[in-house]
C-alpha cells in the first residue's frame, strides 16, 4: 500500500511533541512491514544542521500564488524517502509560531495536495493535526486517494472558516468553523493517539467545543495508542547514558543518577529523591498544580527536582524562581535537549507526568522504559499505559492519582516518595515498568487496518495478493469508492 505521512514535524531531525515522536517512527515499522511509505515535511531552516539534504529540487510546483520546490532525502537511520517542502515563509529557524503561522502551515497542506496530485500519488494520506487539516477537504472528491487524520491535540484547531477563505481554497462543499472541524467531517478515518482520549473528546470537559461534532462521527473515530522506538530508547545500549543497564542489573543504574547530580548541580546524594520532569511548559501538563505544591513538598522532604523543557514564559520563570530558592535542590534547564532528557529518564528515580488532559504522551512510556517510575494523573493516555502500584500484590507500574486537585498530586508525590524507601519492592515496580512493551510493532497492526478499513479491504492480506493480480470480470459489480465517504454534517 502506498502511504504518504504529511506533518510539521518528524523525530530526531524536528521534534517539538509527540506528533515528532509519531512521524519519526511508525513510517519506518510501516516501511519494514512491505508498505510503500514516505513522508512529506516542511524545510525548516535548521534542518541542513541535522541532514543531508540535495542542493536541487525533485520537483517545483505552485500553491495560493506562491512557488516552492520539493526536495528528496531520507529520514535519519531509515530508507523512508523524506520530501521537504521548501518555501521562504519556511527559512527561519523554528517550527511554529510566528504571525505568519496560519497562513504557512496552509500553504504547506496546499502543496502537498499539489505533490500528491502531480509527483507521487499515494492510496492513502495520513494528516497529522491541525498544520494538515485541508488536505482531506481538498482531497475528499478524489476518488483514488483516501485520507486518515491524526488528532495529537485537540487544544490548537488552526484558522478559522474566515481567514481560511482569505488566504486560500475553500470548496463549495466544505463544512466546519475552522481547519480541526473541517478535517474530522471529510477524512474518511479520524484516529486518536490512545483508545482513552478517543472517549474523552467526545464529552464537554476534553471535547474543546468540537464533542458534538466528534460524537457524531463517532463511527469513523479510532484510538490507536503511541509507541516509543524501543531500539533508540534502549538503557543496555543507549550511548547518550553514563551506565548502561538492564531490569536484571538495575542496581548499576544508580550511576547514571550520581552523574546527572553531579551535571545538573545537585547535592550528590543516592539515596535521595531524585524527581525528573521533561515537558512543554504549558498549563495543559499540569504546571499550575506543581507550583502550588512542589515548594512545599521540597522542604518537608528530601526530594531533589529537575525540570527541561520550554513554553509559557511564566512557567518559565516560576521553575527558575523555584531554583534558585533551593539551590542544591532544584535544576530547571528552559531548553530542548533530547541527550539530557535520556539522563533524566535513566537518572531520576521517579517521573512527574500530572497533566490536565493527555492525548497519549510519550515521557511517560521513555521513563518506565529506563526504569524510572511514573507519577501520572489517570487521563487520556496516561490511563493506557500507567497502572496503578499495589505493593501487596506486586502488581502496578506506577502512582496514579484521579482528580485534577493540588491536594490529589501532592499525597500521591508522598506516597511514591514513601515507597522510594522501601528497596525491594520499589525495584521490582522499576523492573516491572521495564518489562512494558510500548513498540509501535501493535500500533502499526492496528494502523494498516484502519488504511484497508477505509479502502474496504480485509484485515489481513492474503499472501496469495503480493503475489498476483486478480482480474475483475467484466460482469462483476464494482463498488464505488464515492459510496465509502462519509455522510457530513448538515
Amino acid at each position: 500500500m502506498r502511504i504518504l505521512f504529511v506533518a510539521a514535524e518528524a523525530a530526531p531531525i524536528a521534534k517539538v511533541g509527540g506528533m515528532g515522536d509519531v512521524v519519526g517512527a511508525l513510517p519506518k515499522v510501516l516501511k519494514a512491514m512491505g508498505h510503500d511509505v514516505r513522508v512529506f515535511m516542511p524545510y525548516y531552516g535548521f534542518l541542513p544542521d541535522k541532514i543531508r539534504i540535495p542542493k536541487d529540487s525533485i520537483w517545483q510546483g505552485s500553491a495560493m500564488f506562491q512557488d516552492f520546490e520539493v526536495y528528496e532525502t531520507k529520514l535519519p537511520n531509515s530508507d523512508v524517502p523524506l520530501y521537504l517542502f521548501g518555501h521562504p515563509s519556511f527559512s527561519p529557524r523554528r517550527i511554529y509560531y510566528g504571525e505568519d503561522e496560519d497562513w504557512r502551515f496552509t500553504l504547506f497542506a496546499n502543496g502537498a495536495v499539489e505533490f500528491c496530485w502531480n509527483y507521487w500519488k499515494p492510496e492513502v494520506v495520513h494528516c497529522h493535526d491541525w498544520h494538515t487539516g485541508m488536505i482531506p477537504v481538498w482531497l475528499y472528491e478524489d476518488p483514488d486517494i483516501r485520507t486518515v487524520f491524526t488528532i495529537h491535540n485537540l487544544a490548537y484547531q488552526g484558522p478559522w472558516r474566515w481567514r481560511l477563505e482569505q488566504i486560500t481554497w475553500c470548496p463549495w462543499y466544505m463544512q466546519g468553523h475552522n481547519t480541526m472541524a473541517a478535517a474530522v467531517q471529510f477524512a474518511d478515518l479520524v484516529t486518536t493517539v490512545s483508545p482513552t482520549y478517543a472517549e474523552q473528546i467526545r464529552t464537554p470537559a476534553y471535547g474543546e467545543q468540537l464533542e458534538g461534532l466528534l460524537s457524531f462521527i463517532a463511527g469513523k473515530t479510532v484510538g490507536i495508542l503511541n509507541g516509543i522506538d524501543r531500539d533508540s530508547y534502549n538503557p543496555a545500549t543507549d550511548r547518550y547514558i553514563p551506565q548502561n543497564f538492564t531490569a536484571e542489573t538495575i542496581d548499576d543504574r544508580k550511576q547514571n543518577k550520581i552523574a546527572l547530580q553531579e551535571e545538573l548541580g545537585l547535592e550528590v546524594n543516592s539515596g535521595a529523591f531524585l524527581l525528573g520532569m521533561v515537558s512543554r511548559l504549558v498549563e495543559q501538563k499540569g504546571l499550575d498544580l506543581v507550583l502550588q505544591i512542589l515548594d512545599r513538598f521540597i522542604a518537608y522532604s528530601d526530594a531533589q527536582f529537575v525540570v527541561l523543557g520550554t513554553g509559557d514564559r511564566y512557567y518559565e520563570t516560576q521553575m527558575w524562581h523555584l531554583a534558585s530558592r533551593y539551590p542544591g535542590r532544584v535544576s530547571a534547564y528552559i531548553l530542548h535537549n533530547d541527550t539530557l532528557a535520556r539522563r533524566i529518564y535513566a537518572g531520576c528515580d521517579a517521573f512527574l507526568m500530572p497533566s490536565r488532559f493527555e492525548p497519549c504522551g510519550i515521557s511517560q512510556m521513555m521513563a518506565m522504559r529506563y526504569g524510572c517510575v511514573p507519577i501520572v494523573r489517570r487521563t487520556g493516555g496516561l490511563v493506557d499505559t500507567v497502572t496503578h502500584h499495589d505493593p501487596a500484590n506486586e502488581t502496578g507500574t506506577g502512582y496514579c492519582f484521579d482528580r485534577y486537585e493540588p491536594l490529589d498530586l501532592y499525597t500521591c508525590l508522598v506516597r511514591a516518595w514513601e515507597g522510594y524507601h522501601f528497596k525491594e519492592p520499589w525495584r521490582k515496580l522499576q523492573q516491572r515498568g521495564m518489562a512494558q512493551n510500548f513498540g509501535w510493532d501493535k500500533s502499526a497492526v492496528e494502523y494498516v487496518k484502519a488504511y484497508r478499513r477505509i479502502w474496504g479491504l480485509p484485515e489481513e492480506e492474503p499472501a496469495e495478493e503480493k503475489a498476483a493480480v486478480v482480474a475483475t470480470p467484466d460482469d462483476a459489480k464494482v463498488e464505488s469508492p464515492e459510496d465509502k465517504r462519509p455522510e457530513l454534517v448538515k
